[in-house]
């Protein structure tokens, strides 16, 4: 994905505009100190445990937008609905979409429809995009990360992860790949896993209001392992996690042993990976912690100028290097 976006689109358009241009590859544009982000949900079902296309659409662009250090405020939707397709499911999706807005403080404030016809659309494709303004707490928590080191930005990204910096994920890793494969395909687990879509912007907002965070994404497309290789290659540095540390549930796990996939690799959509200064990492994650969403947080790694890419201790005491994903272990799961 990363090379097909080099060479076919930003060899192609404007791409150095604005403060955090579309040439950085962040998960928002920062332009005019408005933040703007866009995404397209093809997931396949459309109905899964834990949510549906409507929570994913409103809560993956969310946490776009909140993972730069801004507040989500206002979003737009575009549905391509295949001709007909169920009333009742479609009102079903908006009305999660309606909840799933109400539920992050955001608003849909406009869109489009368009009826392609039947198996051009899996039944529904929803695009949504979305706008938001610098959070209230980010010049803290950038005055916080100046205490502790030089920093030059003015918003967080991926080129902004430092050594010394502590790796905190925000909860259980790899439940919405894993919900979308079980269900999609039928696999008789013992225990139902459900995904984790959910917005994150009362979670960030929280951690922001703590301070020290240099860095923050949303593990989507490509998991963790594809979010830290992405941290090492812009920040030019290396990342070490451990194995042991990985916040991943029972179930989860042993589903990813059976299916022969490896968990830092499956998307989620309602975690967080931050990258704070070692003095405010135990208050962060104190922070996250207290909220139900972050109940199982935890540090899973540092930052470090010795060596470049990622690497992981193992459960054994080994070292393995953790590359970027090859392909999509489970694909049509946003």
């Amino acid at each position: 994905m990363q090379e097909f976006i080099r060479k076919f689109v930003i060899e192609e358009l404007d791409h150095d505009f604005g403060e955090i241009p579309l040439s950085a590859l962040d998960d928002a544009a920062i332009v005019d100190g408005i933040a703007f982000t866009t995404d397209s949900y093809t997931v396949k079902p459309l109905f899964f445990p834990g949510g549906d296309i409507g929570v994913l659409s409103v809560a993956g662009t969310v946490n776009d937008i909140c993972v730069m250090g801004a507040k989500p405020l206002a979003l737009s939707c575009a549905m391509i609905i295949e001709e007909g397709f169920s009333e009742e499911d479609l009102q079903r999706i908006v009305k999660s979409i309606s909840l799933t807005a109400k539920s992050a403080d955001v608003r849909i404030v406009t869109g489009d429809t368009k009826v392609v016809e039947n198996g051009a659309a899996d039944g529904l494709f929803i695009n949504t995009s979305g706008i938001g303004r610098r959070s209230d707490h980010l010049d803290h928590n950038i005055q916080m990360v100046r205490r502790s080191r030089e920093f030059k930005p003015n918003w967080p990204n991926d080129s902004s992860v430092g050594p010394g910096d502590t790796i905190i994920a925000s909860g259980s890793i790899g439940n919405h790949g894993i919900a979308l494969l079980s269900f999609r395909e039928g696999y008789g687990f013992d225990t139902v896993v459900h995904s984790d879509a959910k917005p994150l912007n009362s979670l960030i907002e929280d951690a922001l209001k703590i301070g020290g965070i240099t860095a923050m994404k949303d593990p989507t497309r490509g998991g963790v392992a594809n979010l830290l290789n992405e941290w090492a290659e812009k920040s030019h540095v290396g990342i070490k996690i451990s194995e042991e540390a990985l916040p991943i549930d029972d179930e989860v796990l042993t589903a990813c042993e059976m299916l022969g996939i490896d968990p830092l690799e499956i998307g989620n959509e309602g975690k967080v990976l931050m990258a704070v200064v070692p003095s405010m990492a135990d208050e962060v994650l104190s922070t996250i912690r207290s909220r139900p969403e972050g109940r199982n947080a935890a540090i899973i790694g540092e930052v470090s100028k010795e060596f470049s890419g990622v690497m992981m201790e193992t459960h054994t005491g080994g070292k393995r290097v953790v590359e970027p994903p090859v392909g999509d272990p489970v694909p049509r799961i946003c």
